[in-house]
């Protein structure tokens, strides 16, 4: 029997149409589920809609349920929907009509909201804390390596010096305004729909700040249309975070595999953290990079296919929306295992140096050289043709000598203060 049976069971073709993969992705919802209900049945007992003695039984039997997640033994049963009614189910075969009593001022709609709530605002956390992990693993890298020149490009085309210390600390910098969209996420997601019912609030009268307080919302969404508007936008807003995460990631697995390449040389690693050809015995191939390239690469059309599935919904809730756990729920855990191998492959990452001593990158100086006659008072236009036609006709000579002092640059990193900065964001996710 379903929740809302009233007295037929649907075709079987249809059940499992609408069911899909409710089952299995639900899994992942139980401990809020029962975290949520909690809350929800504190709060009908201070308003009178259970006794006191009600309220201890139904809580020590969502202890238990709660015991029973987290050991990894709970299960949703073939012929239950979700997981809402998997434990509306246990509770009513231990507790009989109290357990029944649970859902009163409370719709599967607003039930799964607040579900969905509470797990997307524990996966921002954890995708946070392997944002941090690659970052500090990056600051590392920059100020061990802030004194090996390598090359910068443009238009991949030699261009002027650059440094170990610059790359490696772009890509954390990077990260604290991938950090921003994820607070900006967080903050979406840390407001509380329960009590929005099916959209249109209950007659019962129902204290929305007190399971505020006790789920730890930072506010609630008062308007209960909205609340319900909020499924969709608060996956895509977090899609939108995990995107902007993945970009980097991607960016940073392109330069990767580019520098690894023999034309460059600039990174290797050890060969056990690399890969071979079934033919070409001397190869060690990036497959760990061209992975998470291609895995960042298919996260930034999350955000899309989500736009896509909600585009247009009319007011209020529609079945569509049970399609977004297919999306969001694979997307984070796909983000977390890319940071997390990042960080580790990062680890190990061998960096060559003496790289802008070879020939070829002689004209990565000529800058240098301008900056210098203009600095000995000669005018920057003469000084650049003066260069140039020294390059031209084949006189012109680098000096390898490199006096980057301001701000960001390569003399002056400002790691501390770019750590500062990933600090402060961070820390807004609590």
């Amino acid at each position: 029997m379903k929740l809302w049976s009233k007295g037929f069971e649907p075709d079987r073709m249809i059940e499992e149409f609408t069911v899909g993969r409710d089952r299995e992705l639900d899994l992942r919802l139980a401990r809020y589920d029962v975290q949520g209900s909690m809350a929800h049945i504190r709060m009908l007992e201070s308003i009178g809609l259970l006794k006191k003695d009600e309220l201890d039984l139904l809580i020590e039997a969502l202890e238990d349920i709660a015991d029973v997640i987290e050991r990894g033994d709970f299960v949703i049963e073939e012929d239950v929907e979700d997981v809402h009614s998997e434990v509306e189910f246990m509770l009513t075969a231990r507790l009989g009509d109290i357990g029944k009593k649970i859902h009163s001022g409370r719709s599967r709609n607003d039930q799964v909201l607040v579900d969905l709530k509470l797990f997307m605002r524990d996966e921002i956390r954890h995708i946070a804390e392997a944002v941090n992990r690659l970052f500090d693993r990056l600051q590392a890298l920059s100020e061990e390596h802030k004194d090996k020149l390598m090359p910068g490009y443009t238009h991949m085309q030699v261009a002027m010096p650059s440094s170990f210390g610059l790359w490696f600390g772009a890509y954390a910098e990077s990260l604290a305004d991938d950090m921003q969209m994820l607070v900006a996420a967080y903050n979406v997601a840390n407001q509380n729909p329960l009590g929005s019912a099916a959209g249109y609030g209950s007659s019962f009268p129902l204290d929305r700040e007190m399971t505020t307080r006790l789920l730890g919302f930072e506010t609630l969404h008062y308007n209960v249309v909205a609340a319900q508007m909020s499924r969709g936008k608060t996956e895509r807003a977090v899609s939108m975070a995990i995107a902007s995460i993945a970009s980097t990631l991607g960016h940073l697995a392109m330069d990767v595999c580019m520098w690894m390449c023999q034309n460059f040389g600039f990174v290797s690693f050890p060969d056990n953290l690399t890969t071979g050809s079934s033919i070409m015995p001397h190869k060690k191939n990036p497959d760990v990079f061209e992975i998470m390239r291609g895995k960042c690469n298919r996260l930034q059309s999350v955000p899309n296919e989500i736009a896509l599935l909600t585009a247009n919904l009319p007011l209020g809730y529609n079945r569509d929306l049970q399609l977004l756990k297919d999306i969001i729920f694979p997307a984070t855990t796909e983000l977390i295992e890319c940071l997390d191998m990042a960080e580790f492959m990062l680890g190990h990452i061998l960096v060559r140096d003496g790289i802008v001593d070879d020939s070829r990158y002689d004209y990565l100086f000529t800058v240098e050289e301008v900056n210098r006659l203009v600095l000995d008072g000669m005018p920057f236009r003469e000084a650049y043709k003066k260069v140039g036609l020294e390059v031209q006709n084949g006189s012109y000579s680098p000096s390898r000598n490199v006096r980057h002092s301001h701000s960001g640059s390569i003399g002056n990193l400002c790691n501390d203060r770019i750590a500062e900065k990933f600090r402060s964001i961070a820390s807004k996710i609590k």
